[in-house]
């Protein structure tokens, strides 16, 4: 793989291109497509199925596979369906992506901040927080079924504006109409949507809300802030009468391209400051994990504040519960402490990453209440002294944490037990 010319072939495509986009899909991993091979598998001819898809795709002969269709379980009910593509075909659509992108980020709105390089999902709720301390209300956007009904006509007009490539353009538009094949064996050929799970499809939804969103409400309402993370946007407004009215006009803006506004999850909300009365019914929002509310907050200096602010959500809180819950640790009696350690702490230490950004005291106090109880429950069959004494337990497990505070990652940032009940599980 080390030529990077495609001599005699219709389209210029560097080998070294496709053997970089490899490299990222391996170094992102993920599950088998519809052909069933995983990457493993695809390693054993590395070489051969390489060159196989550089050849195809240099030539105009490449088609994708059907999309494997996976339904998973959404956080507030309900499904959402995955589209994973094989592994040649991520290769493929990263090798796009790696080309496409370079050209279209730097025209990308600042505000936009899902799926693009040095940009993240906690930036957004940190800008989110700032704002909502300046203004007063907010547009709390939600579009019904964005990646489902997303039109292609659109996402192929705003790749041709950004490539003097042919073969870009050609294969979005044959990833958009590859065929979704359900867990049944059924397909259907999408005439709209882009599938969540793809390589390309985060880039192509920001190319396409970047024109039909951003740039649009930067040129009609440039005194409107907003934070956009795919098709997560909330927008700052001064006044209720500003909220009703933005929430007015993006809803006709996003009709023109036979998109919607979800009718219950889009609300106009009102962030109750402190000191500020004005009566209104929503005063609440979910927002990339974190519910914003007005809650009283303790400075760095330590004085006590009330303050809109980014807590751990509740739906956030019930999967991580549930997550606690199907480790089964009070059954895991074949493990020590430190393996008991190394199958939680990963997990954990995401969690105080991300929801521990803002107001950690919050989520150690929930960590501490969910976790501690399942370990004195683990102690209490683990060892036979202990099977009848339940309070000597906690005691045990108090004595290592005090002897051990770094062995659990939620230990390591105060949420240790005491002695005393911890909660019940």
């Amino acid at each position: 793989m080390d030529k990077t010319q495609s001599a005699g072939k219709p389209f210029a495509i560097s080998k070294r291109l496709i053997w970089k986009a490899y490299l990222k899909v391996k170094d992102n991993k993920g599950a088998a497509g519809v052909d069933g091979q995983s990457l493993a598998e695809f390693d054993q001819d590395l070489k051969g199925n390489l060159y196989k898809l550089w050849n195809r795709m240099s030539s105009g002969s490449y088609f994708p596979a059907p999309v494997k269709a996976v339904p998973i379980p959404k956080s507030g009910g309900g499904t959402r369906v995955l589209g994973v593509p094989g592994v040649a075909d991520r290769i493929a659509q990263t090798a796009v992506t790696m080309v496409l992108e370079p050209q279209v980020e730097p025209m990308f709105h600042p505000d936009s901040y899902g799926y693009r390089p040095g940009k993240s999902a906690l930036d957004a709720v940190e800008m989110c927080k700032k704002r909502c301390w300046r203004s007063s209300w907010v547009v709390d956007l939600d579009i019904q079924g964005f990646f489902d009904n997303v039109p292609h006509a659109e996402i192929v007009a705003a790749v041709n504006k950004h490539t003097d490539l042919p073969w870009v353009v050609l294969y979005v538009k044959r990833w958009l109409l590859a065929p979704i094949q359900h867990p049944d064996g059924s397909q259907v050929h999408p005439v709209k949507g882009t599938p969540q799970g793809s390589a390309v499809s985060p880039l192509l939804s920001n190319l396409f809300l970047h024109y039909a969103l951003d740039a649009w409400l930067a040129r009609k309402c440039p005194t409107v802030r907003f934070e956009r993370y795919c098709d997560d946007v909330i927008l700052h407004c001064s006044s209720r009468r500003q909220a009703e009215f933005i929430h007015q006009v993006v809803e006709e803006r996003l009709r023109q391209f036979g998109l919607r506004c979800h009718p219950e999850k889009t609300r106009i909300v009102y962030c109750k400051q402190h000191g500020r009365d004005e009566d209104y019914p929503v005063t609440s929002f979910t927002f990339l994990g974190f519910d914003f509310r007005r809650a009283p907050v303790r400075r760095r200096d330590g004085v006590l504040m009330c303050g809109f602010v980014p807590l751990v959500g509740k739906a956030a809180r019930k999967s991580m519960a549930r997550t606690i819950r199907q480790w089964n640790l009070g059954r895991r009696t074949n493990l020590g402490f430190r393996g008991l350690a190394t199958v939680i702490n990963p997990i954990v230490s995401g969690w105080i990453n991300y929801y521990g950004r803002f107001y950690k005291s919050e989520l150690m106090h929930f960590l501490e209440q969910q976790i501690n109880p399942f370990l004195v429950k683990w102690m209490v069959r683990k060892y036979k002294r202990l099977r009848r004494a339940k309070r000597k337990a906690r005691r045990k497990l108090a004595e290592v944490a005090s002897a051990f505070p770094a062995m659990f990652a939620h230990w390591r940032h105060g949420a240790r037990p005491t002695g005393s009940t911890v909660g019940a599980v």
